[in-house]
């Protein structure tokens, strides 16, 4: 098991924020920082442990479209590998270029990223090929509480009628 920080490395932080900048109105299910205790126990060797990863919501018609970020960020050398839609793409086994994911999530709704350690306080631009944002979107980006990671029940949970516990309050008419 990776050692859990607990907190996000400046330059994870910085991704989700310059997003949110260039992208205000994005959607932020899927984005996570740090790992859930679910996600800890699923996968205890993530980079998420360390602070070191990224998820970005995928949200092409705010301004997210992950496809692409997924294409462009394989420049970027503090990238280490990235996952996306069933797709893995690794610095160190580029020359094969994009291989199929085998885990659990196949990241269908956002972006993992992997930040390389020696790059975890570089908050330089992350979408250097988009138009930078206004300085206020920069400014109200950087007052955004940071994401937790959501876990999501895999089946509904049901509730009984039975009780004054989980019967519905009907309001007086």
């Amino acid at each position: 098991m990776k050692p859990l920080a607990k907190t996000a490395s400046p330059a994870a932080v910085a991704l989700l924020r310059q997003a949110t900048a260039i992208a205000p109105k994005r959607m932020k299910a899927s984005d996570g920082l740090l790992p859930s205790a679910a996600h800890l126990k699923t996968s205890p060797t993530s980079d998420h442990n360390t602070g070191l990863a990224v998820d970005l919501t995928h949200d092409p018609k705010r301004g997210v479209d992950c496809a692409i970020i997924f294409e462009k960020l394989k420049e970027d050398e503090r990238v280490t590998y990235l996952i996306f839609q069933g797709k893995i793409w690794s610095r160190e086994k580029a020359k094969q270029g994009n291989r199929k994911y085998v885990g659990s999530n196949r990241h269908d709704k956002h972006l993992h990223v992997s930040i390389r350690p020696d790059c975890a306080n570089d908050t330089s631009p992350w979408f250097w090929w988009l138009n930078q944002p206004k300085v206020v979107n920069q400014v109200l980006a950087n007052l955004q509480p940071q994401p937790k990671k959501k876990v999501v029940p895999s089946t509904p949970v049901a509730v009984c009628n039975c009780c004054p516990v989980h019967k519905p309050k009907r309001k007086a008419p």
